[in-house]
C-alpha cells in the first residue's frame, strides 16, 4: 500500500508467513529497534517529536517496558510504522523498516538482502567499470563455502556438558562458542598463524546468524536467564539457523 507517496508493506502478514514465535511489540521494545526507527523519522519527518523518542529510547530494553505501535505514532509523531484497524487492518511500516524487521525475525531474509545488494553492486560495477569488492563492504569477509562437506563442517556442534556449566568472562565468548564451539583465545591458540580473529575468519551466513544471536542473548539477560542456560539456548538457535540456511532450495540458486 501507499500513504504519502511512501511505499508501506505488512509486517503483521509478514509474521503469519514466518514460523516461531515472533512478536512486533518484542522487536519494538528493543533498543536498537528504537535506535533504527528514530534515525529513519529524522531523514524523513520534519514534525518528529525528539523528546518524547529521547524518553522512550531511555526505557528502551527494560524489563518491564512495553510499546506499541500505536502509542510511539501518538507519542513522537513517527510516519514510517503505523497501526490500522478494520478488513485490512494491521501493523504496516515503509519498506525500508519492514526490511529491518524482516531481519530482525529471519536470518535467511538478512541473506537474501546481502545477495541482492551484492547483485546490484556488481551490475553497477560493469556497467561504470568500477571495482567491486565484497570484502571492503562486508567487514573483508571472505565467502568459502563451495561444497556441501564444507558446509556441514560449518553446522554448528553441540556443546559440552562442561562448557555449558562454565561461566566466561566476556558475554563476546558465550556467542563465540554458541556458534563456533569455541572461545576467541581456544581459536587463537589453534591458529597462532592466522593474522585475524576468530570472526574475522567467518560465513557470511556465520556471521548472518551471530547479528541475531546477539540481539536473542541480550533479551535472554534482560529475561534475568543465567549465563549456562543462555548458552544452551543460543547454541541450539545457532545449530537450527544455519541448518536452515544450507536446507533452503531458494538460498542455494542465489549462490
Amino acid at each position: 500500500m501507499q500513504s504519502n507517496s511512501l511505499d508501506f508493506i505488512s509486517i503483521t502478514d509478514m509474521l503469519k508467513a514466518k514460523d516461531g514465535d515472533f512478536f512486533i511489540s518484542d522487536w519494538l521494545r528493543n533498543r536498537n529497534t528504537i535506535e533504527y526507527l528514530g534515525i529513519w523519522e529524522r531523514i524523513h519527518n520534519p514534525d518528529f517529536n525528539y523528546g518524547e523518542f529521547a524518553i522512550i529510547k531511555s526505557q528502551a530494553g527494560l524489563n518491564n517496558y512495553k510499546l506499541s505501535v500505536k502509542e510511539w505514532v501518538e507519542k513522537t509523531n513517527a510516519i514510517g510504522i503505523k497501526a490500522t484497524s478494520g478488513r485490512y487492518g494491521g501493523t504496516y511500516a515503509h519498506q525500508d523498516i519492514a526490511f529491518e524487521f524482516g531481519m530482525w525475525i529471519s536470518a535467511e531474509f538478512k541473506i537474501y538482502l546481502v545477495k541482492e545488494f551484492q547483485r546490484l553492486k556488481e551490475e553497477e560495477s560493469n556497467t561504470k567499470k568500477l571495482e567491486w569488492n565484497l570484502q571492503r563492504t562486508i567487514s573483508k569477509i571472505n565467502y568459502r563455502i563451495h561444497t556441501d562437506a564444507i558446509k556441514e563442517n560449518l553446522i554448528p556442534k553441540t556443546i559440552a556438558p562442561a562448557q555449558r556449566n562454565f561461566v566466561y568472562a566476556d558475554e563476546a565468548d558465550v556467542l563465540n562458542t554458541a556458534l563456533f564451539g569455541k572461545t576467541a583465545k581456544q581459536w587463537r591458540e589453534v591458529n597462532p598463524s592466522q593474522k585475524g580473529n576468530i570472526r574475522d575468519e567467518a560465513s557470511i551466513e556465520q556471521l548472518v546468524v551471530l547479528s541475531n544471536l546477539e540481539s536473542i542473548n541480550a533479551m535472554l539477560i534482560q529475561q534475568g536467564i543465567s549465563q549456562p542456560e543462555r548458552l544452551q539456548k543460543l547454541n541450539s538457535l545457532a545449530i537450527s539457523q544455519m541448518k536452515s540456511l544450507f536446507s533452503s532450495n531458494s538460498l542455494n540458486k542465489l549462490k
